[in-house]
C-alpha cells in the first residue's frame, strides 16, 4: 500500500522533459526538496570525510618516515594496526557516501523512509567503525586494543542496514513504472487498425 502511494506521488511530480514538447511527450520524475538536501549532505560528507581519511593516511605515513616510536616500535603494534584500519575503513566509507548520493538520485521509487532509514545508517557505520579502530589504538593492552573497539560491531551493522535497504531500493529498477504520457501513447498505438498488405 505504502509502495502504492509513493509511486502516486512521484507520478504527479512529473513533468515533459521540454516547456514545449507534446502533451504525450515522455515524463521525468522531479526532484524535490527533501530528495536534493539529502544527495547534497552525503556528497559533501562523503568527499569531506574522504578529505579527513587521506590527510590521516598521510600522518601515518609521516610516522613511519619520522620513525615515529609510538608508532613504529613492536610494543605499539597493536596501535600501528587499529589506525591503519581506521584510515582504510575511513577512506573506503567516504567513496561509500559519493556512490549512496549518486545512486538516491536515480532510485525515484525508493520509499521515503527506508531511504532516510538507510541514509541514517550510513552516516553511523562511517562515525563509528573509524572512530572505534581509532580509539582502540589510542590506549590498549597488551597487544589488544582498547575499548573504543566495541564501536566497530555496532557500525558495522548499521552498514549492514544501510546497504540492505540500499539493494532493496535499487530492486525499483529491474521493473521501471512507465511514464502516464508513455501510457497513453502505447494505447494509440495499439488502437491503430494494422495496414493490409
Amino acid at each position: 500500500m505504502s509502495q502504492r502511494i509513493e509511486r502516486i506521488r512521484i507520478q504527479r511530480s512529473m513533468k515533459p522533459i521540454s516547456d514545449t514538447d507534446p502533451p504525450n511527450a515522455p515524463l521525468r520524475p522531479v526532484r524535490d526538496h527533501a530528495l536534493t538536501t539529502l544527495i547534497q549532505r552525503h556528497l559533501r560528507f562523503g568527499w569531506w570525510s574522504l578529505l579527513v581519511f587521506l590527510s590521516l593516511g598521510i600522518a601515518l605515513e609521516s610516522f613511519h618516515g619520522f620513525k615515529k616510536g609510538f608508532y613504529l616500535d613492536v610494543p605499539n603494534e597493536t596501535r600501528r594496526l587499529m589506525w591503519t584500519l581506521a584510515h582504510a575503513h575511513g577512506t573506503f566509507l567516504s567513496l561509500v557516501h559519493i556512490a549512496f548520493g549518486a545512486t538516491i538520485s536515480l532510485i525515484p521509487l525508493w520509499e521515503t523512509r527506508f531511504r532516510d532509514l538507510a541514509s541514517g545508517c550510513l552516516m553511523g557505520a562511517t562515525i563509528l567503525v573509524p572512530a572505534g579502530f581509532f580509539v582502540g589504538g589510542i590506549i590498549f593492552y597488551s597487544g589488544d586494543p582498547g575499548l573504543g573497539i566495541v564501536l566497530v560491531p555496532l557500525g558495522a551493522v548499521l552498514l549492514f542496514v544501510s546497504v540492505l535497504l540500499t539493494a532493496r531500493g535499487a530492486e525499483s529498477l529491474r521493473k521501471p513504472e512507465s511514464a502516464p504520457g508513455q501510457i497513453e501513447s502505447k494505447k494509440k498505438e495499439k488502437a491503430k487498425p494494422a495496414r493490409s498488405s
